[in-house]
């Protein structure tokens, strides 16, 4: 076999200019869509808290069994930061529903691919909070899991969702309207 009989390959390893498996090949596919899981899952996830919050009245309260106040009080000493603890000890109510909330709505953003990174960030941004106040004192480290959301955001905040998200639909709709703009123009 010469160097010219040899089979083209492309970096997906694939044969040929499109592959056996279609166009772009099967590992351009799965890379393409590499952060689709992990998008789902914090966006369930996040969804899932919130409602969780939002609907648990005993969560909702200053004290008691349960309660937002109390859990706060009950990290107060062991955490990072406590002066973060004692501002959200100012309104516990307030905190716990603004935290819900911010759950809620990252959630949904983060599964409807909207504004992804803006999402990510609040995601990421909670996840952090928590680490410093709620999960500072597990030991070792690896058995609290804000720390792992707080990582798992991170690569939403880098990539945003540019497949099967709103974002790359409102993208690929201003690209195909400025193209005509442009034809227009010439």
């Amino acid at each position: 076999m010469t160097r010219t009989d040899v089979p083209s390959a492309d970096s997906s390893g694939a044969s040929g200019p499109t592959g056996p498996a279609g166009r772009g090949g099967l590992r351009e596919r799965a890379a393409r869509y590499a952060l689709l899981p992990l998008r789902i899952f914090l966006g369930v996830t996040f969804v899932y808290a919130g409602l969780d919050k939002l609907t648990d009245p005993a969560f909702l309260s200053a004290s008691g069994t349960g309660s937002i106040g109390e859990q706060m009080h009950g990290v107060r000493d062991t955490s990072a930061i406590p002066a973060l603890v004692d501002w959200a000890l100012h309104s516990p109510v307030g905190f716990g529903t603004a935290l819900a909330v911010g759950e809620l709505l990252v959630g949904l953003g983060t599964l409807a691919g909207l504004l992804t990174r803006i999402a990510a960030t609040g995601g990421a941004l909670i996840s952090l909070s928590l680490w410093l106040t709620v999960s500072w004192q597990v030991t070792p480290y690896y058995y609290g899991n804000d720390l792992v959301y707080l990582m798992a955001w991170i690569p939403m905040i880098l990539a945003g969702a540019p497949y099967l998200s709103l974002d790359s639909l409102i993208r690929s709709r201003g690209s195909r309207t400025r193209s005509r703009r442009s034809r227009r123009i010439a």
